[in-house]
């Protein structure tokens, strides 16, 4: 037998499972993952469901992903945006042949709390609301969301007093229709978000205080101002915990809805078996209403962030 010549071994269930073994002691003693370093297959391939990434639940909560990792892992996946993003960021999308498919609005802090329900508000809302309007229709990028704010009269004290549904109701309309003409000239939509209100375990999951937690007070702002570049953000998270009957309410505001977002629900988690919602359908719904805008992937990951991401964008590939 020459030096090059192996003797024959057959091929054996036990003998693959050692090899097995030692693949995974050997990734253990080295931090080398085959799962996560090789390359794998997009997890949407079907493209009926344009998926996006929102980029702070994988750089701030929940994950340590930078934008371009993030750009990087979105397109692996067969993503087409890293969304809730501002002109700073952008450069990593271009680079990686992505889109933002819907714009921070430029508020700082929580971005959530003041917003058009409050005239108080209305100057410094409105002014930023118009500057990521402008980054957008430069960058060509589809939308900017829009918050209703917190019920109370100064956003940060609960003791200030209450602004009424139906003040808040006719100051949001009013606020929007002083921009939505903005918005129609330059070809962005704002997309105004219902949130639910009923989560008080973290700062990310619910929003005690936001007066947009009904999703037909919302829908009914934006009928009112009628205008095709002010649409319904619908995140299926906070809808199911507001009010369920995900299917039917997709259905009632299809003329609305302008962007989607996901998440598990209880606990904002991933969209796996330890969640109630069905998001195979929730999907199936979105194409037979013939929504064409985007679905942005905005659970908080408890795992491993890129398994949760490719097995949350394999599932809404309908």
């Amino acid at each position: 037998m020459s030096e090059t010549t192996q003797p024959h071994v057959p091929v054996t269930r036990r003998g693959l499972l050692r090899g097995a073994a030692a693949v995974g002691a050997a990734a253990a003693l080295t931090g080398f993952s085959p799962e996560t370093h090789a390359v794998e297959e997009k997890a949407a391939t079907k493209g009926r469901i344009k998926q996006s990434i929102v980029f702070w639940c994988f750089n701030g909560f929940g994950g340590k992903w930078d934008m371009d990792t993030t750009c990087q892992i979105a397109k692996e996946l067969g993503c087409v945006s890293v969304e809730l993003t501002g002109p700073d960021q952008w450069g990593p999308l271009k680079k990686h042949g992505l889109i933002c498919a819907i714009a921070g609005n430029g508020m700082p802090g929580a971005p959530f709390k003041k917003g058009f329900n409050n005239p108080k508000y209305h100057a410094e809302v409105i002014d930023s609301t118009k500057k990521a309007i402008d980054a957008c229709a430069e960058a060509g990028y589809p939308s900017v969301i829009a918050f209703s704010g917190y019920k109370w009269r100064d956003a940060d004290d609960p003791k200030s007093g209450e602004i009424s549904r139906d003040e808040g109701f006719n100051n949001c309309v009013a606020g929007f229709k002083k921009i939505v003409g903005y918005a129609e000239k330059k070809g962005v939509t704002i997309c105004m978000e219902h949130l639910n209100s009923r989560d008080d375990s973290h700062p990310m999951k619910g929003h005690p205080g936001y007066q947009g937690d009904d999703v037909d007070w919302v829908a009914g702002i934006i009928r009112q101002v009628a205008s095709p570049r002010l649409k319904l953000l619908f995140d299926i998270y906070h809808v199911q915990i507001m009010h369920g009957d995900l299917l039917r309410r997709i259905e009632q505001n299809k003329d609305v809805i302008g962007h989607v977002h996901t998440a598990g629900n209880p606990g904002r988690g991933e969209l796996d078996d330890a969640q109630e919602i069905q998001y195979a359908p929730v999907m199936r719904k979105l194409l037979e209403i013939k929504y064409d805008g985007y679905v942005g992937q905005e659970f908080m990951p408890t795992r491993e962030a890129r398994a949760g991401l490719r097995q949350a964008v394999r599932l809404c590939d309908v």
